[in-house]
């Protein structure tokens, strides 16, 4: 794959194959920004808010993803990547191209790494859901009403997905 085209794309790694997924409207990368500055203003100072960290899933190496959001609880760790043991939350926005993935996919490959909290976000319905792992899957654990949701776990947070 020429580099221009991976320049123009989100490049993951799942198992050895590469995933190239179309860089996120401007849109998206507002509501990133705002889901940052709200879960962020929550957060004490022994969690930190990653926007776009490369996520590193098993100790084979051979996975690497990027959420939108990482809630770490390794704050100023240093370095180009975190593991599944120095996260806590992981929240993929939904997109019409990342939809499939980011509720079946990812959500069953961050489960099997055993990350606590999984947030989907989709932006169309200005909606959100929380989901627990609970038995090595995850369950729904807060749901968004109106428009805004009220995080209790990790810690506690207001997210107005409203804009």
């Amino acid at each position: 794959m020429p580099a221009e085209q991976l320049a123009r794309g989100t490049v993951e790694l799942v198992d050895g194959v590469i995933i190239v997924s179309p860089l996120a409207r401007l849109e998206h990368q507002r509501l990133v920004g705002r889901l940052w500055g709200q879960l962020s203003s929550g957060a004490s100072p022994r969690w930190e808010v990653l926007p776009g960290a490369n996520l590193v899933l098993g100790n084979r190496n051979n996975r690497l993803l990027i959420p939108d959001l990482v809630v770490s609880n390794a704050p100023g760790l240093e370095g180009v990547s975190l593991t599944e043991k120095e996260a806590v939350l992981v929240a993929e926005i939904e997109s019409p191209s990342t939809r499939l993935q980011d509720r079946i996919f990812k959500k069953a490959l961050y489960a099997e790494a055993f990350i606590p909290y999984y947030l989907l976000v989709d932006p169309e319905q200005q909606s959100a859901t929380v989901f627990r792992l609970v038995g090595g899957e995850y369950a729904p654990h807060a749901k968004s009403a109106a428009g805004v949701l009220t995080l209790v776990e990790p810690f506690e947070a207001e997210v107005d997905l409203r804009g």
